[in-house]
C-alpha cells in the first residue's frame, strides 16, 4: 500500500478528450478514486505532460527480444514464416534459464519505457535445460517484478496431438503433460502470485493441440474465469493442415471444439474466412492483432471489415520491436493498404485515433479481465504521460493530440508510467 495521491497534468483524457483542470485521486490501493476539478494538495504535478490510461499488451513471447537483429538476411531468396520458426525454435533450445531471464526482463523493461504498463505474457517455454523443472515459470514473474510491470501469465498447454505434419519443436521444454498435470502447475503458481500478476490459460494452436485437451483446457479456463488465448490462422500452413486431418479451417475446428468462448482471444487471423470471423465473435470471442510482427513475417492482411472495434486488441508478440504507438499506427496503415483508403477504422464521428487508443487500452484490458485501460473510479490506476513539449507535438491543440501522437509519435514521447500507483519516471518532460 502507498500514500494516497492527487495527480494534475496540464492535460487529462477522460474519455471522450484531453481536459485542463482535471485532478485525478489514487487509493492507497493503487485504484483511481474521484476525477475531475476535485479540492485538495497535489502530491504529484505533472507539468508540461497529459496524463492518459496506460497501453495493454495483449499478446507478447518475451524471450523472442533474443532474436532482434538476426534472421533478416536472404542470400537464397526471399524467407518465410517457416524460416523464421526454425530461428526461434533454435533460440529456445539453447537458451540458458539466466539468459530467460535477462532477455524477458529487458523486454518487459522497454515495454513500461515506452507507455505499456499490462502484458499478457503467452507463456509455452517452462523448462530449463535438465529437466521438467517448471523453472522459467517463476524466472518470467521475476522479470516482471524486475520491470515494475503487471503482468498476466498466459500458461500454455503443451503436449504432442493435433494436426501438424511435422514437429521441430525442442518439445521437453515446452511440455506440460496432461490436463490434470497442467491445472496442478496452475494451482501452485496461483498460491504465491504478487498482486501485480494474474493468471490465464494458452493453446498454442489448433494443429499442435488434440482436440480433446483443447475442449478440456478450454472448458475448466472458462469455469474458472480465467482468460484463454490461442493463435489462429496467422499463415496458410496452419489452414491446410486442419483441412486436411479434420476437413475444416482451424477457426471452425476450434468453435466446434470450444462452442461458447467469451473468454477466448483468436491471436492473429491472418488468414480467417468472414464467416468463421463472424461466428468466432458470435460465440463471444476477440481477436488480437500484432501488426508490426505480422509485417515482418509477411503474414499478410486480416479482413477487419465489419468487426466491432471493442472487440480488438494489440500484442506485440515477437518483441522484434516494442511500441504500442507504432502498433496503434500500423494496424491502420495496414488496413488501408488492404482497402486502398483512408479512415479504415474510423468511429465515433470519423474519429481513427481515437478507436486505434482504446483497442490498445481498454480493448486489451476486457481481453484479459484486468481492470485498467480507463480513466474511470474505481480502476487500476495504470497510467502513460507524454511530453507535450515534444517538438513531434508542437502546435498540437488539446482537440488535435491524439491524432498528433498516433501519427506522429512513437513511445519515446512517453515520459513516465504509472502501475497500480507505483511510478516511474522515463524521461524529463
Amino acid at each position: 500500500m502507498n500514500a494516497p495521491q492527487l495527480i494534475e497534468a496540464d492535460l487529462t483524457w477522460t474519455g471522450e478528450g484531453f481536459e485542463s483542470g482535471i485532478r485525478v485521486a489514487v487509493s492507497p490501493e493503487g485504484r483511481i478514486g474521484p476525477i475531475g476539478p476535485i479540492e485538495g494538495t497535489v502530491t504529484r504535478r505533472l507539468a508540461g505532460q497529459a496524463l492518459l490510461p496506460g497501453f495493454v499488451n495483449a499478446h507478447s513471447h518475451a524471450f523472442q527480444i533474443g532474436l532482434r537483429g538476426t534472421g533478416e538476411r536472404f542470400p537464397s531468396g526471399g524467407g518465410s514464416f517457416g524460416t523464421w520458426l526454425r530461428g526461434m525454435y533454435a533460440l529456445a533450445e539453447r537458451i540458458s534459464p539466466a539468459e530467460f531471464l535477462d532477455q524477458c526482463t529487458r523486454a518487459f523493461r522497454e515495454m513500461r519505457a515506452s507507455g505499456i504498463t499490462a502484458v499478457a505474457e503467452f507463456h509455452y517455454l517452462h523448462h530449463g535445460m535438465e529437466g521438467p523443472d517448471y523453472a522459467l515459470d517463476s524466472l518470467l514473474i521475476e522479470a516482471a517484478r524486475a520491470a515494475g510491470i503487471r503482468l498476466v501469465l498466459l500458461m500454455a498447454f503443451h503436449r504432442p496431438g493435433g494436426a501438424r505434419r511435422s514437429r521441430h519443436e525442442p518439445q521437453a521444454r515446452f511440455d506440460t503433460v496432461a490436463p490434470d498435470a497442467f491445472w496442478a502447475r496452475m494451482d501452485a503458481l496461483a498460491q504465491a502470485l504478487p498482486p501485480t500478476v494474474t493468471l490465464g490459460v494458452a493453446a498454442h494452436s489448433v494443429r499442435s493441440t488434440s482436440l480433446e485437451d483443447l475442449s478440456e483446457i478450454h472448458a475448466r479456463s472458462l469455469r474458472k474465469g480465467l482468460p484463454f488465448q490461442i493463435h489462429v490462422e496467422e499463415h496458410q500452413e496452419e489452414i491446410e493442415d486442419c483441412l486436411e486431418a479434420y476437413g475444416r479451417t482451424p477457426m471452425r475446428v476450434l468453435l466446434d471444439t470450444v462452442g461458447p468462448a467469451p473468454n477466448l482471444t483468436a491471436v492473429h487471423c491472418t488468414h480467417t474466412l468472414m464467416s468463421d470471423r463472424d461466428a468466432l465473435l458470435a460465440a463471444g470471442g476477440r481477436i488480437c492483432l500484432c501488426p508490426m510482427t505480422e509485417g515482418n513475417l509477411g503474414d499478410g492482411l486480416p479482413n477487419l471489415d465489419g468487426v466491432p472495434h471493442d472487440r480488438l486488441c494489440l500484442g506485440t508478440d515477437s518483441n522484434l520491436r516494442i511500441d504500442m504507438i507504432d502498433e496503434m499506427r500500423w494496424l491502420e496503415y495496414g488496413q488501408r493498404i488492404r482497402l486502398r483508403q483512408r479512415g479504415a477504422l474510423r468511429a465515433h464521428q470519423g474519429h481513427v485515433a481515437r478507436t486505434l487508443f482504446e483497442i490498445a487500452t481498454a480493448g486489451g484490458a476486457a481481453a484479459l479481465g484486468l481492470d485498467t485501460g480507463r480513466m474511470a473510479t474505481g480502476a487500476l490506476a495504470d497510467f502513460v504521460t507524454i511530453g507535450l513539449g515534444d517538438p513531434e507535438l508542437a502546435g498540437a491543440s488539446p482537440a488535435d493530440l491524439l491524432d498528433t501522437v498516433v501519427y506522429g509519435c512513437d513511445g519515446r514521447t512517453v515520459t513516465s508510467t504509472c502501475v497500480g500507483g507505483v511510478w516511474q519516471e522515463h524521461r524529463e518532460a
